[in-house]
């Protein structure tokens, strides 16, 4: 124990999913395919009287983290570094939220296990609702396949066993409430059946070819993003839209070749991490 710790949390990408309403918050979440990215989230928990969040230099309010932190009855400052923007398909709520409940238990010695503390993660990130699904990937890491939703007592995951290099742009927002807050039942067909699709050929192509085919399914796809897209293909490369953002993300160097200017990150296999004070 420590006056304060510090984890770090891969960034997210869901290719495609389903919307999953369980009796409690930790049951609710959501099947589906995605990526864990090697750009993430620092995130520093300290000591403090009051909470309060800080992200790249600025104040912010989110609503999973303060959760985390009433569930540990702790009170601290969280200060996080991250290149990735929020609200556009990454899973920044959910690695602030995972982050600050791995450097909270590691700070203040309060002797939880890892998947108590992602089932903490998970619960807050669906009671604020500003997630489903990117704590339990971003716990896992590589390429996660959630096989059934809910955090990790309810929730079995395979993956993709494959790494690659992973470009992205991004050309604005989306919100996650809005979007699962209506009817989601063409969505989560549409995510029923990438997911199934992809469990019988789990590889990055097939991941990619079912997360093209659940944006158009689930009417997702905006014309921005399509054109990206479409551009992508047309110099030869492999790329989907991110969910839920307006992010194009690519294998390899899609994006570039494409001519974009591209952000450039890579598959991480490892998940997420408290880090060793050196």
């Amino acid at each position: 124990m420590s006056d304060e710790a510090h984890a770090f949390v891969p960034g997210h990408i869901t290719g495609f999913f389903t919307v999953d309403r369980g009796e409690d918050p930790v049951e609710t979440g959501s099947r589906g395919g995605g990526l864990a990215l090697s750009d993430g989230v620092s995130v520093t928990v300290a000591r403090g009287a009051e909470t309060e969040v800080t992200l790249n230099g600025e104040g912010i309010q989110v609503e999973a983290v303060e959760r985390v932190l009433d569930a540990l009855r702790t009170t601290a400052t969280v200060t996080a570094e991250t290149p990735l923007p929020l609200g556009s398909g990454f899973g920044v709520s959910g690695a602030l939220a995972l982050g600050t409940a791995l450097a909270a238990n590691a700070a203040f010695g309060h002797g939880l296990s890892y998947n108590e503390l992602v089932t903490i993660a998970h619960g807050a990130e669906v009671q604020a609702g500003s997630g489903l699904g990117d704590v339990v990937g971003q716990a896992r890491g590589g390429v996660p396949l959630r096989l059934e939703p809910g955090g990790p007592e309810y929730n079995y995951i395979d993956a993709i066993p494959a790494r690659s290099r992973v470009e992205y742009v991004t050309l604005g927002e989306l919100s996650t409430e809005e979007v699962v807050g209506g009817d989601t039942e063409p969505l989560t067909a549409a995510g029923e059946r990438a997911l199934s699709d992809v469990v019988k050929t789990p590889t990055l192509s097939a991941f990619m070819q079912a997360a093209r085919r659940f944006s158009r399914e689930a009417d997702l796809l905006t014309p921005a993003v399509k054109a990206v897209i479409d551009d992508v293909a047309g110099a030869g490369g492999d790329a989907a839209m991110a969910m839920l953002g307006e992010t194009v993300f690519a294998l390899g160097t899609g994006l570039s070749d494409a001519g974009y200017d591209a952000s450039v990150a890579a598959v991480y296999p490892p998940g997420a991490t408290v880090e060793d004070e050196e």
